[in-house]
């Protein structure tokens, strides 16, 4: 497991599918930095912030985006605000994950996530226990 922000990575942006508290609290346990939708927009708005509006704000602050939802890039709208704010994205690609098990899948690449991050987005990643794979935008 990491231990800490790897130097360099900008503070992360987390995706509403991968919960309010768990994932989030296992991230920072570990010594990530990084935003919620809800700790961003607040509780209940975040579950009605359109995908687009927060991959716009992801962009411009330069956040590495981590989510559950790999199906983002065969969404016309999703995909574009993805494309035109030069978004950094990551998603798992396993369906029904317990949060202890996403957070472990993040922290397991997360050195190779930051290095990803060392090249300008637009692109989209996915994350396994294989790793990290490139994924076509």
């Amino acid at each position: 497991m990491a231990a800490g922000q790897p130097e360099g990575l900008p503070d992360l942006f987390l995706d509403r599918s991968l919960g309010r508290r768990q994932v989030p609290v296992m991230l920072r346990e570990a010594g990530l930095r990084l935003h919620t939708l809800a700790e961003v927009y607040g509780v209940p708005a975040d579950q009605e912030v359109v995908d687009t509006a927060w991959l716009q704000l992801a962009g411009e602050r330069g956040w590495p985006v981590l989510m559950k939802d790999e199906r983002i890039r065969y969404r016309p709208a999703e995909r574009a605000a993805l494309v035109a704010h030069r978004v950094q994205a990551f998603c798992l690609t396993g369906g029904n994950l317990r949060a202890a098990v996403m957070a472990e899948q993040y922290l397991a690449v997360i050195n190779d996530l930051a290095h990803a991050c060392e090249t300008p987005g637009p692109f989209l990643y996915a994350v396994s226990t294989r790793g990290l794979h490139r994924l076509d935008l």
